[in-house]
């Protein structure tokens, strides 16, 4: 009688330990088989006795015989043509590693976020066989997952703290952000959804400046040229033929002309590469605002926001004026009327193209002093105070935008970076690189309002610690009626009238500073030039009964 053919899954004659064809295999009680040394070892690293696939306890270790038959029909199978998993399905250069294969490890399908390891197929699979195990949350592979576990409690973050901007775990919001302001990852990332959406505009709006300033500055280039070609013609015809005679004034006319054209065409190019570069930039940064956009991770989203939003300095107010007439009407009159006088019109004044007295035009990288209001909203900066820098007797409020020196002291937590003698507090936003402006209402008999290094003293009550005694800090102060500034502990008295409304301008690029009384108009109290080297943190120094409120701008506001 013809032996019946037996039609099977390599996949049933598959050790779910390690992957691979079964080897001297044995069968648990639960029906499950493996490698007999696959399971030994398993159990030898294990405190229980348990299935490795569906997860069945032993209460006592059960003693491990070959499965002779299955053992049988393994061999036969592998001499009728019985292959070893696809290599197709190890983990490769950038693939998410199984977390639970031994030996070479194949690639991940899944990850849960529940048991916060990664999965293969086939190690996969408990996860839809075991009810205990069919609520865990399964995610595309991430080979990140430690950063989606809380430091503290070693729990998912999932919820985002408004209060503190950071993403927390459950026990973090019932412990110490119990009191704070706290919502969903995915609500969270709605609203900042929008916020990346208005920027992607703002630079979409940038990026259409910027080109049709580089077309316009083609199309300049290219009348400079057709210009400099039509008066070097005409006066190639004139000197024709008087050649010997005007040798000498022919060549000086032709070395200006070469020279105004070498300085616009340098002054032009410096244009072109200072918008090539700005629109490099801004294309890279829109690249990677739409990659940030898209991407479904929330954290990784949240924890790349702030460092992506901040727009790169805007070079909006480039000068650029090209002389394009290199014509002189009045050396061609006297070319073509007298030339018995060559000799003298060589040697005339006639000949420079620049009017006598005027300068030759300039062009600048650097915007105009401001005047208006209007002008320094547009680089408005939205700041937050950071409570872990606040002294215990600043109580902060309106979303982290004020701080009121009280006498009752608050009960923050200890942090290295808290003031702990001097009453001041910094800010959470790094400042560095770009062109900032930011606004703060005052109240009561004494403020100051600086800008400090990140190495500037938090402990103990020496001037390394207080802002404007040190050369890691400046500061305007407002104290007996009379402002004065800070640096490096040098003190200058300003005489200006009071103001509640204090305005703030940081050109950090420029290393200048600037401060500004508001009302009606702007009046500068005090300007400081310096080298900038570090990020700079807008900070705020108190007294008691005194408050400080980072003003909410935007750049049509009045």
């Amino acid at each position: 009688m013809a032996e019946a053919q037996l039609f099977v899954s390599q996949d049933e004659f598959t050790c779910s330990v390690c992957l691979d064809t079964l080897t001297d295999p044995v069968s648990l009680h639960c029906g499950h088989s493996f490698c007999l040394k696959c399971l030994t070892n398993y159990w030898d690293q294990s405190q229980e006795c348990s299935c490795p696939q569906c997860r069945h306890t032993f209460t006592t270790r059960p003693e491990l015989n070959r499965n002779t038959l299955l053992n049988e029909v393994v061999k036969k199978l592998k001499n009728t043509g019985l292959s070893p998993p696809s290599s197709q399905n190890y983990a490769g250069l950038g693939d998410v590693e199984c977390d639970f294969c031994t030996g070479k490890k194949f690639r991940a399908v899944k990850s849960c976020l529940t048991c916060m390891a990664s999965y293969c197929q086939t190690h996969l699979q408990p996860h839809y066989d075991v009810a205990a195990w069919k609520g865990h949350k399964l995610t595309d592979p991430d080979r990140n997952l430690k950063e989606k576990l809380c430091e503290k409690h070693q729990k998912s973050l999932e919820m985002f703290c408004k209060t503190d901007e950071t993403c927390i775990c459950v026990m973090c919001g019932m412990t110490e952000h119990n009191s704070h302001e706290k919502v969903e990852l995915k609500t969270e990332r709605e609203g900042k959804q929008k916020q990346l959406g208005a920027t992607l505009r703002e630079i979409r709006r940038r990026l259409e400046k910027k080109e049709k300033k580089m077309k316009e500055t083609r199309r300049t280039i290219e009348q400079t040229k057709l210009s400099v070609e039509r008066v070097m013609k005409e006066h190639e015809k004139s000197f024709t033929a008087l050649i010997r005679c005007i040798e000498e004034a022919h060549k000086k006319l032709t070395e200006k002309i070469r020279e105004q054209e070498k300085r616009e065409m340098e002054k032009a190019e410096g244009v072109m590469k200072q918008l090539e570069k700005e629109i490099e930039e801004l294309k890279r940064r829109e690249a990677e605002l739409k990659e940030l956009s898209e991407t479904k991770d929330h954290l990784h989203f949240l924890q790349t926001f702030s460092s992506c939003c901040v727009l790169p300095a805007d070079g909006a107010s480039l000068s650029f004026t090209v002389m394009a007439d290199f014509s002189s009407e009045d050396l061609l009159k006297e070319l073509s009327c007298l030339k018995m006088r060559l000799e003298k019109i060589s040697h005339c004044d006639i000949l420079s193209l620049t009017p006598s007295g005027c300068e030759a035009p300039i062009f600048t990288l650097q915007p105009p002093e401001h005047q208006s209001r209007e002008e320094f909203l547009q680089y408005f900066c939205p700041l937050t105070l950071d409570i872990n820098t606040a002294h215990r007797v600043l109580h902060l409020s309106e979303g982290n935008k004020k701080a009121t020196c009280e006498r009752t002291k608050t009960e923050y937590l200890d942090h290295p970076e808290r003031f702990d003698c001097w009453y001041q507090v910094l800010c959470r936003e790094a400042l560095t690189g770009t062109r900032c402006y930011w606004e703060v209402e005052c109240s009561g008999h004494f403020m100051r309002i600086a800008v400090a290094y990140k190495g500037l003293g938090r402990k103990g009550e020496g001037s390394e610690c207080r802002l404007g005694y040190n050369n890691k800090s400046w500061s305007l102060q407002w104290f007996n009626s009379q402002y004065s500034v800070r640096h490096n502990n040098k003190h200058t008295v300003i005489s200006a009238p009071y103001s509640p409304r204090i305005g703030v301008y940081l050109d950090w690029p420029a290393g200048s500073l600037s401060f500004y009384s508001v009302s009606h108009t702007m009046t500068l109290l005090y300007r400081f030039n310096t080298s900038f080297t570090e990020p700079l943190y807008p900070g705020f120094g108190l007294n008691y009964n005194c408050s400080v409120t980072v003003s909410h701008l935007t750049p049509g506001d009045h």
